[in-house]
């Protein structure tokens, strides 16, 4: 079968201008998406557990048929300039959808005008709303390092990180950030900054003055790669899971003085027993700390945007619901790890293990998504019964 590049039963992932407003939304800027109607309320909705807590900026253009036929990139202008002048962002972020890109909106170009106009940096991100959240989080988090993100300065006296690619869309919102900074310090490591959940734009600043780089979503990686040829910071692509895994990072943070992908695994004789689908790190991850407290052979199927460099021996990339109803058809399969939504294309001979992912299907299974940071019980048991 020819992939179909649709979707008729399961779920799409969150879209690239939401992973962009969920990237941004903690540091004090202001974000427009730039659409008809209806990009904002599906993020603040569906993509954005902090929306009625927490207090930001994120805005919708509101473009006309007729503003969209002519190309009116002036009344944007327009309309964000007086709105910054009222809030005074600490910066301006515009973000696009599938009508800019198909009218050839040069959203560099007018952040440079906004920029020049009001005196608050602005960074046009030329997101289409055609991939997924990964994308849109990588370009934000890329766009503002190089925005904020341009001195060097003294490394800290003890040894310290920053953990990139981090938002709710990934961690949720159940304690694992935290969990993963408390490790740290236990472990006398440092988290200088956070990209970006529980961190200030300030904080951000002060990226150069770590050690090392902790990828712990492939979102990360575009700022990793940035702070690495800026100021020749190596990083490390994992994300902790479980006790052994997470011990595993910690003391190649440690030991640290290249980039190491440390999620990505050799493949154990036999055929996989139990696939994993989701977000790339995290799978990968995941993975490699179930195959270390288990010893069974485990398949990842990433979903989402992720180098082919970083894959496992095992593991694919595969975006269509009908690559991925071929793959799970294989009949050694025990087990699947997946969001909820997948369900239905799973065989029915296959045990089910829902991991609910918020930048898969929200909200709705947010009891399903653990902190498994240091302990992976909740997994291990459904996988022995």
């Amino acid at each position: 079968m020819k992939n179909q590049q649709t979707a008729r039963i399961i779920s799409t992932y969150t879209a690239d201008v939401s992973g962009v407003c969920s990237a941004l939304f903690e540091l004090g800027g202001m974000s427009v998406i730039h659409d008809a109607s209806g990009c904002n309320s599906t993020y603040n909705t569906h993509d954005e557990p902090r929306w009625y807590d927490f207090d930001s900026m994120v805005f919708l253009s509101g473009i006309s048929e007729m503003e969209a036929i002519m190309g009116d990139d002036d009344k944007l202008i327009h309309d964000v300039v007086s709105t910054a002048e009222q809030l005074s962002p600490k910066f301006i972020a515009l973000a696009g959808t599938p009508i800019p890109m198909m009218i050839g909106t040069d959203f560099k170009a007018i952040a440079s005008v906004i920029e020049k106009k009001t005196g608050i940096p602005c960074m046009g991100i030329p997101t289409n709303g055609m991939h997924t959240y990964v994308q849109g989080v990588s370009m934000a988090m890329q766009a503002l390092a190089e925005k904020f993100v341009i001195e060097s300065m003294p490394k800290t006296k003890t040894l310290s990180v920053n953990l990139l690619g981090v938002t709710p869309l990934d961690f949720s919102l159940n304690g694992s950030v935290q969990h993963m900074r408390d490790m740290l310090k236990q472990n006398q490591i440092e988290a200088i900054s956070c990209w970006c959940i529980g961190d200030s734009l300030e904080n951000l600043k002060l990226a150069p003055s770590a050690h090392v780089n902790l990828v712990v979503s492939y979102a990360g990686i575009g700022v990793a790669k940035y702070l690495e040829k800026k100021f020749g910071m190596p990083y490390l692509v994992a994300r902790p899971y479980g006790k052994a895994f997470s011990s595993t990072i910690v003391r190649a943070i440690q030991n640290c003085s290249e980039n190491s992908v440390l999620c990505r695994r050799k493949e154990i004789p036999g055929e996989p027993v139990i696939v994993i689908i989701g977000e790339g790190v995290s799978a990968e991850s995941l993975a490699r700390a179930i195959e270390l407290e288990t010893g069974k052979a485990v398949r990842t199927i990433i979903a989402t945007e992720y180098d082919k460099n970083f894959l496992s021996e095992n593991a694919c990339i595969a975006r269509d619901e009908s690559e991925l109803i071929a793959i799970l058809k294989n009949p050694d399969l025990k087990y699947i790890i997946a969001d909820p939504l997948y369900h239905p294309i799973c065989p029915e001979s296959v045990k089910f293990i829902q991991l609910g992912h918020e930048g898969f299907s929200g909200r709705i299974y947010h009891d399903l998504m653990p902190d498994l940071t240091e302990d992976l019980q909740w997994i291990l048991d459904q996988l022995e019964k």
